[in-house]
């Protein structure tokens, strides 16, 4: 008689994982650092089965124990690349700080629907035992272990770094590059293990952006424009890829298929998507193939508006790319099936800077004949512009958030702090490629207990397009 394979975390491929079960609750974090309000950040959980009297609600708040953390990306204790171990589960969220450099981690496992704080990893041990701090991107590893991402040293300087964290007591365990071999900046990562590759992202020091965005910084050359290529066993870096055109490189993602040499990663300010590959000599290339004109506007801080490509990903089957154009407004969908030529199939727009009856006059507009209308949608007007996004395993749902980070949503979205964001859901069409919004489904942040929050980037209990990787 067969037995029941009592396999790990997640899935034992991407095309496996799109069979999974529809998502019913996501974590995200919300925050309220620069809000006005003085209250911790908190780990909101929402309910979005539509079979549920709960449906489109916030179900539970975790706050966390100190003010101003600014919490931001999440990540796993373990996921796909441990599926073959049995030992493991999927029972706790990391939760690193982009500003006070703590690390939470949180028991999601005990009850799903009322995650309880397990541990807190203070700043000064991340400082102490590796030199970094301002964390973002955390990834769990096939070793068992948790990998997270450094934008800076404890002062703030640009530095990009890993700190490696033990996956059962979750100690912090040091440095995961050589010694002195951080890259010049850093933000987030992804690796494959079958080519013994890692590659890293750039944003700035926090230094730079923390309190808002300087356009003069960027004459400046303090924001990032680099992608850096790792030897994944040795834990060294090998190359660094300068991007033409490619301006403050943030999301990158290879493609789901662990045998995939290739992916993309979105370029913030010069609004373009570049494509990375492995060449023929076996070391690294990346081109341009996406790029969103800016608009030449009026009664916007600069003269033009680039569309701030601020979140990108891809469908576990890599057939499509989603990306957020934050200032603009709009979210886009791009056949991948030839990554050299992604062909748009799908656009939507949920806010944004340029809607008609706001304060930025668009002048030229190479894309469109006139400005979108603002979204309205169970009566409220959403404030911000679609900014995190995550896809249903199955890949029929976007879910969208509007903040990107409280200093610039303060900066360039004050309607947004006094507001509150929200989450949307829009309908794909996975055949012929499309984008639909769901009239019926919204979670408004602005109705919080305590005011207003900031809400960001979006978690299953069951795994994710971003958060899994197969090796």
């Amino acid at each position: 008689m067969a037995t029941k394979c009592n396999c790990g975390p997640g899935y034992p491929t991407p095309r496996e994982a799109m069979k999974g079960p529809r998502e019913q609750i996501i974590y995200l974090p919300c925050i309220y650092r620069n809000t006005g309000i003085e209250a911790p950040d908190y780990l909101a959980t929402v309910d979005v089965d539509p079979k549920s009297p709960q449906y489109c609600q916030v179900i539970h708040r975790l706050p966390m124990p100190y003010l101003k953390d600014e919490l931001h990306h999440s990540g796993w204790n373990t996921c796909s690349s441990c599926f073959g171990d049995s030992t493991k589960s999927r029972t706790k969220l990391m939760l690193p700080c982009l500003i006070s450099s703590r690390i939470y981690v949180v028991d999601v496992g005990s009850q799903p629907r009322a995650p309880k704080l397990h541990k807190v990893i203070e700043p000064q041990e991340v400082y102490n035992k590796c030199n970094l701090g301002n964390l973002h991107t955390s990834h769990c590893l096939a070793s068992g272990e948790v990998m997270i991402s450094s934008l800076g040293d404890p002062k703030g300087n640009a530095k990009g770094g890993f700190v490696l964290l033990d996956g059962e007591t979750f100690q912090v365990k040091g440095n995961w590059e050589q010694p002195g071999g951080a890259a010049p900046m850093g933000y987030d990562f992804w690796y494959q293990p079958r080519h013994n590759v890692m590659i890293s992202t750039e944003w700035a020091a926090p230094n730079v952006f923390k309190d808002g965005f300087n356009p003069a910084h960027v004459k400046e050359g303090l924001y990032g424009s680099h992608l850096h290529i790792w030897d994944w066993q040795r834990h060294e870096l090998i190359q660094t890829l300068p991007l033409k055109d490619g301006l403050i490189p943030l999301e990158i993602r290879f493609l789901h298929d662990p045998d995939a040499t290739e992916g993309f990663v979105g370029c913030a300010l010069s609004s373009n998507i570049q494509h990375f590959y492995r060449n023929k000599e076996g070391s690294w290339s990346v081109e341009k193939v996406i790029q969103v004109p800016p608009k030449k506007v009026k009664g916007w801080m600069l003269p033009e508006m680039p569309g701030l490509i601020t979140d990108i990903l891809l469908s576990l089957d890599d057939r499509f790319l989603y990306f957020s154009n934050w200032l603009h407004g709009d979210v886009r969908q791009y056949d991948i099936s030839d990554p050299q030529r992604p062909r748009l199939t799908g656009q939507i727009f949920l806010g944004g800077s340029i809607v008609k009856d706001g304060l930025v006059q668009v002048l030229e507009d190479q894309e469109l004949n006139c400005q979108p209308d603002p979204l309205v949608i169970k009566g409220k007007r959403v404030a911000g512009g679609p900014q995190m996004i995550q896809l249903s395993l199955d890949g029929k749902r976007l879910y969208v958030t509007t903040s990107l980070y409280s200093a610039w949503d303060k900066q360039f979205y004050p309607d947004l702090i006094r507001e509150g964001s929200v989450i949307l859901q829009v309908d794909v069409d996975t055949e012929k490629g499309g984008l639909k919004l769901n009239p019926n489904f919204l979670v408004d942040f602005g109705k919080e207990p305590l005011g207003p929050a900031l809400a960001h980037e979006m978690r299953y209990p069951g795994g994710d397009c971003t958060s899994d990787i197969w090796i």
